[in-house]
């Protein structure tokens, strides 16, 4: 008999993930190029990288493939893991599937410090991912600041956290547990903020340096992690925060979402996280315009030219007024849509206006015909 259709479906998203990690993987070389052969990375190599026909002196070799010296190792890849029924969940279906595949597997577990016996909590989840045999298992902890609110504070310093793990420990690849409920949520608040259709697109399967975080649940509802670590009879911690009304995410998901399904019928988490991938798609695509008419809309010294501006669509030219502003040196978390509308006026509303003050010291005012965009 097979496993519970829950732990089927999980092991299934991260076994998708792994064979896409191993495809990039060996199609760069491994990390730095060709790396260690895997008994220098203190593993046994596949029986298949060892062995093949019994060589004349009853010795086995491989005459037709590349020498161990010569191959990559094989790539790590990390969980995320708080210790929660989504992560948990991510990190036995990791556990199984990398003992499969030519893949190291390990853990990293972020301590926020906002919790009283979080430093126990922590080492908790750290006894239980080597029990699955995942190594390097450790816990960061990390200094939670203020800025942009508790919950955006939080997560820039778990994104810290988990970025320098991965360098230290040369990951391939960081998972993370986000699954399709995270990414309905994350649509609305999206939405709410007015941030435009790169905002509703959610969260992508793959993002960060290079790719480096892998969300292989998001097409799997919340309770199907949690199905999977019941059955497998995998402990759990269910963090207070989700349920502390002071959270904005912790609103929507106890009282937003339930009321919109009580107002809609079911079927809006899953019709959420479509509009994410539609949403994706049509942002990617205006991405990939927007870069291509930078080229066409700047002089011979490289200054924007209001003229072409003016003609683009609007999303277009926002986006490559965008490109321009944070490529003078505003920070992107900090440029805010009404932000671009001001600059966007100097095109199509002008009326001699002075200098337009944006964030990083940087301003932006019509001169010539042009589009000057610099630090103050």
């Amino acid at each position: 008999m097979g496993p519970h259709p829950a732990v089927a479906a999980i092991r299934l998203a991260v076994r998708r993930v792994l064979h896409d990690v191993l495809t990039e993987f060996h199609r760069h070389g491994g990390p730095g190029g060709l790396d260690r052969p895997a008994e220098e990375a203190g593993r046994p190599a596949p029986a298949a990288a060892r062995y093949a026909e019994a060589g004349p002196a009853g010795r086995l070799a491989l005459p037709d493939r590349p020498a161990l010296s010569d191959r990559p190792a094989a790539p790590l890849v990390l969980v995320a893991c708080s210790g929660g029924a989504d992560s948990m969940a991510l990190a036995s279906a990791l556990a199984f599937e990398a003992r499969k595949l030519d893949v190291r597997a390990g853990g990293i577990t972020v301590d926020h410090n906002l919790q009283p016996g979080s430093g126990l909590r922590a080492a908790e989840v750290v006894t239980r991912l080597a029990a699955m045999d995942l190594d390097p298992v450790e816990a960061v902890a990390v200094h939670v600041g203020r800025e942009g609110g508790p919950e955006a504070a939080a997560r820039d310093a778990r994104y810290a956290a988990l970025d320098a793990a991965a360098e230290r420990h040369g990951a391939a690849a960081v998972l993370l547990g986000h699954t399709r409920d995270d990414q309905a949520e994350t649509v609305l608040l999206g939405l709410a903020r007015g941030s435009g259709i790169r905002s509703l697109s959610g969260m992508a399967a793959a993002s960060g340096p290079a790719g480096r975080y892998r969300r292989p649940f998001l097409q799997l509802d919340r309770q199907a992690a949690r199905k999977a670590c019941l059955v497998q009879s995998i402990p759990v911690w269910d963090d207070p925060h989700n349920i502390d009304p002071a959270y904005t995410r912790s609103r929507l998901r106890h009282e937003g979402l339930p009321a919109l399904e009580k107002a809609l019928g079911k079927g809006v988490v899953e019709a959420l996280a479509r509009t994410a991938q539609l949403s994706r798609d049509d942002a990617d695509a205006l991405d990939t315009w927007a870069a291509e008419a930078e080229l066409a809309v700047r002089d011979e010294t490289g200054r924007l030219e209001c003229a072409k501006l003016y003609v683009l669509p609007p999303a277009v030219r926002r986006r490559v007024l965008r490109r321009a502003v944070i490529e003078a040196g505003a920070p992107a978390g900090s440029l805010f849509a009404r932000h671009l509308e001001e600059v966007d006026r100097l095109i199509t509303g002008w009326r001699g206006q002075r200098a337009i003050n944006l964030p990083g010291r940087v301003e932006a005012r019509r001169q010539g015909g042009r589009l000057v965009i610099r630090q103050s």
